[in-house]
């Protein structure tokens, strides 16, 4: 009796040690030898680099290298003692056999709870029948936001008037940003688009941006920059501010050199168109308005797109009855398709009395000016003679 109770005690024991025995109690020189052909592989952060706040992914891929023997491991963590990290979930407590040349990943979510810097997670796997592995993989939270620069726009406004508002956006972040979107708004403008998709934005990357702005007030326009950091929204703001005048760098075509014939009852007018400004004046043309009565063959005249300090001539044609100056238009397109146009008084008649031509185009009040000028002429030359021959 007394030797059973004894052998009931021993295997109580025995059952008591074995609950109790560490995880390397069945470390064997074998078994301690294959686990130290375990290693992590690989190790990464989504996103590559934290901003303060964010909720990303760190993967630890563990590779067993044995090519006959397969490992069991358990209790893969993941900590900081930095503090900088704090590990939200996936702590891996469960049993997972790596057969031979075979990996295994362990992911755990993280939250980065510091401030810009640099830190070390420690990750730790335990093996059934050997030691613990320990790695470490350098982690940064980095707060530079991305960056958005006008690199052209107008320097004055006009109510109305489309004009391109030229931006871009910079990544001067370490890793790749997605889902980049940029958006414009006032209560004072219409814009074309009222957004622009730009999505991913890689490390160092320069993204160019352009809109179109029709203002209707002097209101400023609203410019938000949003992106995605892994999966985490963030924004950058900046206001552009919206001023009524006159752009300096604006084209400025301008007639010159007018020149005025009058022909079988119509008028013809020449002259040249220089472009004053900055930018191209496209599409530039030249006609006559009311009371004139455009006729063939140059009703309109095209000059067509003149660049700054370039020319252009032109000839129109019209009829203008008892008129003595006539309106002439000259219109020109921005680079927006914005029109515009100036009106110069053009004088036809210096007295006021409509110059009638012959056919052969040779004014009639000019020409019998001239006979009476000769006939004067002569006869006082007769004059002159017969006195001196007295």
């Amino acid at each position: 009796m007394h030797t059973i109770n004894r052998i009931s005690i021993s295997l109580l024991i025995l059952l008591i040690a074995a609950c109790i025995a560490p995880a390397g109690a069945y470390a064997t020189p074998e078994s301690i030898v294959a686990a130290g052909k375990v290693y992590v592989s690989n190790a990464s952060f989504d996103p590559g680099t934290f901003i303060s706040g964010d909720t990303g992914i760190a993967s630890y891929t563990v590779t067993n290298a044995n090519t006959d023997v397969g490992i069991v491991v358990n209790h893969a963590t993941l900590s900081d003692p930095s503090g900088k990290v704090r590990v939200v979930a996936g702590t891996h407590q469960s049993s997972a056999q790596i057969g031979p040349g075979k990996s295994h990943t362990f992911t755990f979510t993280i939250s980065a709870d510091g401030a810009d810097g640099y830190c070390y997670p420690v990750f730790s796997l335990s093996f059934r029948d050997a030691d613990s592995l320990f790695a470490r993989e350098m982690l940064q939270i980095d707060n530079t936001p991305l960056l958005l620069t006008v690199k052209d726009k107008p320097d004055a406004y006009t109510a109305g008037k489309k004009k391109t508002i030229h931006l871009e956006v910079a990544n001067p972040r370490n890793n790749a940003v997605e889902n980049v979107i940029v958006r414009f708004a006032s209560d004072g403008a219409d814009f074309t688009p009222s957004q622009v998709y730009v999505g991913t934005v890689s490390p160092h990357q320069t993204v160019p941006v352009e809109f179109s702005i029709t203002p209707t007030k002097e209101a400023p326009v609203q410019l938000t920059l949003d992106y995605y950091n892994g999966d985490n929204p963030h924004s950058v703001t900046m206001e552009l501010p919206v001023v009524f005048g006159t752009d300096k760098k604006a084209a400025e075509p301008v007639m010159s050199n007018v020149q005025v014939t009058s022909m079988g009852g119509t008028w013809h007018v020449t002259g040249d168109v220089n472009n004053a400004g900055l930018e191209t004046a496209n599409t530039v043309m030249v006609t006559a308005l009311s009371p004139a009565v455009p006729e063939d063959p140059y009703k309109v005249y095209v000059v067509g797109a003149l660049k700054p300090d370039d020319f252009g001539s032109f000839e129109i044609t019209f009829r203008a009855d008892d008129a003595e100056t006539v309106p002439v238009k000259l219109t020109y397109k921005d680079d927006d398709g914005n029109v515009y146009e100036s009106i110069r008084d053009v004088r036809i008649s210096a007295s006021g009395l409509k110059i009638e031509t012959t056919g052969s185009g040779f004014p009639v009040v000019p020409v019998a000016a001239g006979i009476v000028i000769l006939l004067v002429f002569i006869g006082g030359w007769a004059y002159y003679l017969r006195r001196n021959k007295k």
